[in-house]
């Protein structure tokens, strides 16, 4: 089965699928192997159960020329964003130790403790627990991965948005 003939439908399946599986591990990784997540983890997996939900909805409406280029624009821009956490998130974990920002509160208190205007931005900016790498696969650590995670599915999602219809035999 050539998954380049997928239906509209079938592919933005797979791909929620595949971040469904991928935000599974990310459980995994922080209830089995006790690696919690610091704030700019928790915003990546904000911004992938939000390109999940868009590629369910796509899959169930299995719109026409001009819905699937919405639905490509709008996943690829979920995917966008959380490349740009992780690409975040990457550069923070590549500073020279005296650059390294200072650690910060935790997601909950400061979404406890601060409006969310606020919460954001000190979460964008990241701390030194976001620096720390606590584990690698094949030579890179979780957010380099979320980082190729997230700009293969933005080039999918846009790919699928805007490939002309597969014709049927």
């Amino acid at each position: 089965m050539n998954p380049f003939r997928w239906s509209f439908r079938a592919s933005f399946a797979a791909l929620a699928i595949v971040c469904m599986g991928l935000l599974a591990f990310a459980y995994y990784s922080q209830f089995v192997l006790h690696l919690e997540p610091c704030p700019l983890c928790i915003l990546q997996r904000v911004a992938l159960i939000a390109f999940t939900l868009i590629a369910l909805i796509a899959a169930a409406h299995g719109p026409v020329a001009g819905g699937r280029r919405a639905y490509g624009l709008l996943a690829g821009l979920a995917a966008m964003i959380g490349a740009g956490i992780a690409g975040r998130h990457v550069w923070i974990q590549h500073l020279p130790p005296d650059q390294v920002p200072a650690c910060g509160p935790g997601l909950d208190f400061m979404l406890e403790n601060f409006p969310l205007g606020k919460t954001l931005t000190m979460a964008f900016t990241g701390s030194g627990e976001c620096a720390e790498v606590k584990w690698r696969f094949l030579g890179l650590s979780m957010p380099e991965w979320t980082l190729a995670w997230f700009v293969g599915l933005a080039l999918v999602a846009l790919w699928l948005g805007f490939r002309a219809a597969p014709r049927r035999a």
